[in-house]
Formats: C-alpha cells, sequence, structure tokens
C-alpha cells in the first residue's frame, strides 16, 4: 500500500518545444539541426536561439546563445523565426492533457507544468504508468515529445525530468532523493541562478551534498533567510505545495536592436510596437494588469529593470505604452547605446467573463 501522506509529484516539461512545434508544421525539417530565434543575417544579426532541437545542439548550439554565435558554428542550420501565437495554441493543447491526468496542476512556463497525482498514482508502478499515459497521449493527439520526473516534491520531480531528458521518465523515491543529487554540481540544484552558484562555489560548496553537509548559520550568514531554504533543498527536502489555481505571472515581450542604439526616438517607437504586442496578448488572454516594467539592456550587457504600481487593475493599451515610456525617459542613462528593450506587465487579474475596467465607469 502506499505510505500515508507520501507526495507523489510529476514536472511534465516539452522537449525542445518551440523547435518540435516547427518540425510538426514543416516535417521535411526533422532530422535536420534546427534554430528557432532571431534573424541571424549570415553571423551579423542580433538577439539570441530560443531554443534548438538535439540534432543542433550535437554541435554545441544551445538556448540564450548570441544568435551570430550560433550562425558562426553552424551556418547551414536551419534558421526559424518564432511564432509565439503558434506555440502558446499549442501550449493551450499539451496543458488541458497534463491537466486531466492530475489531482492538483500548475503550469509554471508555455511548455512545462507540475502536477500532484499523489491521489490516483499508488508507488512507483503507478505513477510511471500515469507518466506513460501523458507521454502516449501527448504524442498520440498532437505529435509533441516530452519528458516527465516523478519524485516526493517538485524540486526532485524538477531534476528528475532533467536526468530524463530527451523523450524520457524518470522516478525517484523519497528514500533515494537526497542521494540523486548529491553528487550535482550545485547550480544544477531547481532555482539556485548563477550568482547563487558562484557564491556558494566561493565559499566551497562545488556540490549539492557538500551543501547539504555544511553549517546551516554559516549559509544564513551567507544568503540570510534565502539560505535556510537552500540548505533544505540541498537535502532533497522541499515543502512547496502544487498551485492548483496557479494563473499565468507575468505577459512581457522584448526586442533586441540590428544595431545598438542611442536615439531615443527609435527607442521610444520600439517600446510603442512592443507595448501593443504586449496588450494584445493581454486582451486575448482576459487579464487585467497592476504593475509594468521595463527592461534596459546596454551595449556592455549591463541590464536595469524598472517598475511602477498602477493604482487600480487595468487592461488598458495606453496605460501599458505610457508607463513604459515614462520609466524609460526617467531612468534611461543619456547618451549610453541600447542593445535591447522589453516591457513586461504583472500582478494580472483574470478579467475572462467579466466587465472590463472602462464598463465600470460613468
Amino acid at each position: 500500500m502506499k505510505a500515508i501522506n507520501m507526495r507523489i509529484i510529476m514536472l511534465v516539461d516539452m522537449d525542445y518545444f518551440y523547435a518540435a512545434c516547427e518540425e510538426l508544421r514543416r516535417p521535411e525539417l526533422k532530422g535536420k539541426p534546427l534554430v528557432v530565434g532571431a534573424d541571424p543575417k549570415n553571423g551579423a544579426g542580433r538577439g539570441v536561439v530560443y531554443t534548438c532541437n538535439y540534432e543542433a545542439r550535437k554541435y554545441g548550439l544551445k538556448s540564450g546563445m548570441p544568435i551570430s554565435m550560433a550562425y558562426r558554428i553552424k551556418p547551414d542550420a536551419f534558421y526559424v523565426l518564432p511564432d509565439f501565437e503558434y506555440y502558446e495554441e499549442m501550449s493551450k493543447k499539451v496543458m488541458e492533457i497534463i491537466k486531466e491526468n492530475a489531482d492538483k496542476f500548475e503550469q509554471v512556463s508555455i511548455d512545462e507544468a507540475f502536477v500532484d497525482v499523489s491521489k490516483r498514482a499508488d508507488g512507483e508502478k503507478g505513477a510511471r504508468a500515469l507518466a506513460e499515459i501523458v507521454k502516449n497521449k501527448v504524442k498520440d493527439t498532437l505529435n509533441l515529445p516530452c519528458s516527465v520526473g516523478i519524485g516526493p516534491n517538485k524540486l526532485i520531480a524538477k531534476m528528475a525530468c532533467n536526468a530524463a531528458k530527451p523523450n524520457g521518465i524518470m522516478y525517484v523515491s523519497e528514500n533515494e532523493a537526497k542521494k540523486f543529487i548529491e553528487e550535482m554540481p550545485v547550480n544544477d540544484m531547481y532555482g539556485v541562478g548563477k550568482k547563487t552558484a558562484e557564491k556558494l562555489a566561493s565559499m566551497g560548496y562545488a556540490t549539492i551534498g557538500q551543501l547539504a553537509n555544511a553549517n546551516l548559520m554559516s549559509i544564513m550568514d551567507a544568503f540570510g533567510a534565502y539560505g535556510i531554504e537552500l540548505h533544505k533543498n540541498a537535502n532533497a527536502i522541499d515543502e512547496s505545495e502544487v498551485q492548483e489555481n496557479y494563473e499565468v505571472k507575468s505577459i512581457g515581450r522584448e526586442r533586441t536592436f540590428y544595431e545598438n542604439t542611442a536615439d531615443t526616438g527609435q527607442i521610444i517607437k520600439t517600446l510603442r510596437e512592443i507595448g501593443k504586442e504586449v496588450h494584445d496578448e493581454v486582451e486575448k488572454s482576459g487579464f487585467a494588469f497592476r504593475v509594468v516594467t521595463v527592461k534596459i539592456r546596454y551595449s556592455n550587457f549591463e541590464e536595469h529593470m524598472k517598475s511602477k504600481s498602477l493604482a487600480r487593475a487595468s487592461d488598458s493599451q495606453d496605460d501599458i505604452i505610457n508607463t513604459a515610456i515614462v520609466l524609460f525617459s526617467k531612468y534611461y542613462e543619456n547618451g549610453e547605446f541600447v542593445r535591447k528593450v522589453g516591457i513586461r506587465v504583472s500582478n494580472l487579474t483574470n478579467y475572462k467573463g467579466q466587465k472590463k475596467i472602462g464598463q465600470f465607469e460613468k
């Protein structure tokens, strides 16, 4: 019998999602190195690789890599501009399949979701069988590959999923969890970013196991209250719940300039274009927002983000664009060359089925 209160959490993550979607509608690309990202412009393009298939990864290409570098490495790869509307439609279909096989469901990005299956999966055998059902239905219905990690909590499920890629399933029991992660580098621990990993490494903690055996007070001295969470996670402890009523946390778009620019007119024109794109997505999704954030990345890759909270929730395009321009004008370092700008709205409220904000005004 299943142990009392034993949690079984699955993380379902689509494999190379954007590229897989492109292979779906362009079958002739399957089996060939495929990159979804900015226009490489024969090696002079700006922007980055959003994702690439495993054929492209064999050559060292990867997500987040400058598109110009990817082109230098593999100029004969197939380069495709992203179609976010198409990916979002495919994502909705994927998430419906995942959701119908869950006790609790939490979408965490366009291509991955946590599910709590503690009530419907009896131990390892039941969990693996359920994972196969999800994988097979996504494959049979949409012809898209995914990987599934299964564990006693979200942390282990995520790390098991990473180990299962591509197109695999990995189950890690509660008893095996600490051993499963102890030899991994600290930067592989779910939720640990580059700066945190560098600081831990400077303190002598190169592996998760070393961090697990560290003195908690020394970790707290360096990281404050966050140190408690780090130490728990290193010991395979994660008490966070699958958030059943999870909603999209933010909506944003960014634009990389083909050439670095200090032309404020051009930058503001671009912010207006991005603001319209963000508003289109807000409107399509039925959201209102309370916070607008502008991101400015300078030519030296230094990045600044500034936010403003509105007095009330809004679904107005003007509020997005005007707030973004005010933030940019206030915080832009005059004369500095800009590489990229972006706009993001957050603190979202789902207004589907409710009146628009303007309809309450007389």
